[in-house]
């Protein structure tokens, strides 16, 4: 049964369009400060694909807590 409830499309395409820019300067920003932080250092490629892993999880963190703040601002339903 119906509740009701409407998904505003407006509102999720609002959302989902800042996250994948958002998306797309964190996880270069990422990987980038991941290959910057292990050239500082002087770290071999190993240690550079952890570095790049870490800070990328990070951006998607990011990412995350982006949509949730957003969500809460642009509700996804109304209703």
């Amino acid at each position: 049964m119906s509740t009701g409830r409407r998904i505003r499309w407006d509102h999720v395409s609002t959302v989902v369009s800042a996250a994948i820019l958002l998306g797309a300067e964190l996880i270069g920003a990422g990987l980038a400060a991941g290959w910057a932080v292990a050239a500082l250092f002087n770290a071999g490629w190993v240690t550079e694909l952890i570095f790049e892993g870490a800070f990328g999880l990070l951006a998607i963190y990011g990412i995350y807590r982006f949509i949730m703040k957003a969500k809460s601002v642009e509700p996804f339903v109304e209703g």
